[in-house]
């Protein structure tokens, strides 16, 4: 993966030295996302500007890449990865297998139109295939991406973000120019674009935070491509258009054959995305979903006579001891990593993050996503990516499935299925609680909330004549998909880019997506088991314990020392009067009940995971964020 910025501006000359700085500025803030390499290309329309983390062809695949064909130049800037296609799959001894193409997509359709390539690079098959077919290059790619593309024979700027927004894509229109880059951060070292604060980024940081509402770049005046979607820019303007969206439809498979078409889909993602000409691992937690990742990376690497798969588990200083199962979190991981290390034959290696470095890493958190975010959950997987991107540059995880296949305690506890609002959020009390009243009334934030909400119900695409209890599911999953998953895509892209480290997510394959989206609830959870369907796809992958285990979210920390460090250090946030927090919280109420109490004070007010700790702990990232943009 990579870092990708740039601006085009088709009312002035861009080409001055003014220009190539403010392009270099914009880069030097992505250089964590491409430490082996730099490149900058500035045109009379344009700069482009590229940080790169080598993966595939290291020594050739330099960004910008521009080519001269029939005297026009075109240039390109890519952070991403493509896979390999599959062909129609066909049946040996009754089984589906995978057929691949030998090479990268539609790399011999571009030779027959008589493209030649200097590179192994899958960056010089996308540029090639968007010269070759514009606007129609996004929906033939398999991967994830987000690009830039400059057409000098049109003067025109394509820029294009993959089906579900894995890799980041924000832009700004400023005084005539577009201004876009991977992260929030690029967008302000352009000149005279400012980071500023209105009420509807007041609504996503205390009403929807840390999830984001798509589009939304929280800033004013700042927006993110959404995922499927592709933008150009041109001397008329700019245009926006959607290439490709989910469709609902009747499922008309019977149980053996959706269990036997998800196995092919999802071991071709997983194997598809295996490329790479630097060191490979996985993330193992001993859950059904990296379990199922690792299973077939290590049966692709014996195949292939390859070393043993390395594998990664996290956990925490002090877990053994302090640990409490609870309805979202039934049990440890530790026992089951083991249990996964022995029958898969990984090289597995376990990483433990102390409860100081949670406390100590929020604020390089924040740096990294450019917003609050989810607290320890963040800074933990920021501390665990930087262990990790020590040996290894690549890492497969299990993110998704759960959106993907219906895994998560929404999709079957009646208090969140039918709640009318977010699932994940079904209660704004506790948040309420620590945002001043009179603030909290004057933005409107409930009000705010339904709306996005409604507004996410009413872009899903219905399925006529679906069963109510079958499309309020449906409504579930368009919700965790365009939403959580989201929020879990964000948090995955920048905690790793920020340690040099390209996490792939095969769930989130959209072959894979496409087809499960239309399976029956009653299939998804075949027996009244959640993800059912995966696990039978599953069979003979994974020792049947390992099949079977009940979901466990990604770990956190027990130890109450956490609870009283942030404590602490947000009791000493609101003892400096210049603290810019202080315009938002209610510090009386504050100090009486959260700062008081002790515990883990309740259910979760987002996701499964953050409770009273996590939201100290945003606070403090929303003061370090704040302080940050100078808001």
């Amino acid at each position: 993966m990579c870092g990708i910025c740039g601006f085009c501006d088709f009312t002035r000359d861009n080409a001055g030295p003014v220009w190539r700085e403010a392009g270099e500025r914009m880069g030097e803030t992505l250089a964590h996302r491409g430490p082996d390499g730099k490149g900058l290309w500035q045109g009379a329309d344009c700069v482009l500007v590229h940080r790169r983390l080598a993966v595939i062809d290291p020594e050739r695949g330099q960004q910008p890449m521009a080519r001269v064909r029939d005297g026009v130049e075109y240039v390109l800037i890519y952070n991403g990865e493509l896979y390999e296609p599959l062909l129609p799959a066909v049946r040996t001894d009754g089984h589906i297998i995978e057929r691949r193409q030998p090479s990268l997509p539609d790399d011999r359709e571009l030779r027959k139109l008589g493209f030649s390539f200097e590179t192994e690079s899958d960056t010089e098959v996308l540029l090639n295939a968007c010269i070759a077919w514009g606007d129609g290059a996004a929906q033939r790619l398999e991967g994830i991406f987000a690009f830039a593309f400059w057409d000098g024979g049109r003067r025109r700027l394509m820029c294009c973000r993959d089906r579900f927004g894995v890799k980041p894509f924000f832009y700004a229109w400023k005084d005539g120019a577009l201004v876009f880059a991977s992260e929030l951060k690029a967008l302000f070292q352009y000149p005279g674009l400012e980071p500023r604060l209105g009420r509807q980024g007041l609504c996503e940081v205390l009403g929807i935070g840390p999830a984001r509402t798509a589009g939304a770049g929280v800033f004013e005046g700042v927006r993110e491509l959404k995922g499927g979607c592709q933008l150009t820019a041109g001397p008329e303007g700019l245009q926006i258009r959607r290439y490709w969206a989910l469709e609902s439809r009747p499922h008309e498979d019977g149980y053996e054959e959706t269990v036997e078409k998800v196995r092919h889909l999802l071991e071709g993602a997983i194997r598809r995305q295996l490329v790479s000409d630097v060191p490979l691992c996985t993330f193992l937690s001993g859950g059904l979903d990296s379990s199922i990742i690792t299973a077939v990376a290590a049966r692709a690497y014996q195949e292939q006579g390859r070393e043993p798969l390395e594998t990664y588990s996290f956990d925490y200083v002090g877990n053994r001891k302090h640990f409490k199962a609870s309805a979202f979190q039934p049990d440890a991981d530790a026992p089951w990593v083991k249990k996964a290390v022995r029958a898969l034959g990984t090289r597995h290696r376990v990483l433990r993050c102390d409860i100081p470095s949670l406390l100590q890493l929020l604020p390089e958190a924040v740096e990294a996503k450019d917003l609050p975010g989810m607290a320890d959950v963040d800074s933990s997987l920021l501390y665990f990516c930087r262990k990790v991107a020590e040996r290894h540059t690549v890492a497969l995880s299990g993110e998704c499935a759960d959106e993907v296949f219906g895994g998560y305690p929404w999709f079957e506890r009646s208090e969140l299925l039918e709640a009318d609002t977010f699932p994940w959020c079904p209660d704004l009390e506790f948040r309420r609680a620590v945002v001043k009243p009179e603030l909290w009334e004057s933005l409107q934030v409930e009000d705010y909330v339904q709306a996005r909400y409604q507004q996410s119900l009413a872009e899903m695409p219905a399925l006529p004549g679906e069963a109510l209890w079958e499309r309020r599911r449906r409504e579930v999953g368009w919700l965790s998909l365009n939403w959580f998953m989201s929020t879990l895509l964000d948090r995955k892209d920048r905690m790793s880019m920020a340690a040099g480290l390209e996490v792939r997510v095969p769930f989130c394959d959209h072959h894979l997506v496409e087809y499960v989206w239309n399976i029956p609830w009653a299939m998804k959870a075949m027996n009244g088991q959640r993800k059912q369907v995966l696990r039978d796809a599953a069979e003979g992958l994974l020792p049947e314990e390992l099949l079977r285990r009940p979901k466990s979210p990604y770990p956190k920390t027990h130890d109450p020392l956490y609870e009283q460090l942030v404590r602490a250090r947000l009791l000493t946030i609101l003892d400096d009067r210049d603290a810019p927090i202080h315009s938002l919280v209610d510090e009386k109420a504050l100090r009486a009940g959260l700062l008081s109490d002790a515990g883990d004070y309740g259910k979760p007010w987002f996701g499964q995971l953050m409770a009273g700790p996590q939201m100290l702990a945003y606070l403090i990232q929303i003061n370090e964020w704040m302080s940050r943009y100078h808001l």
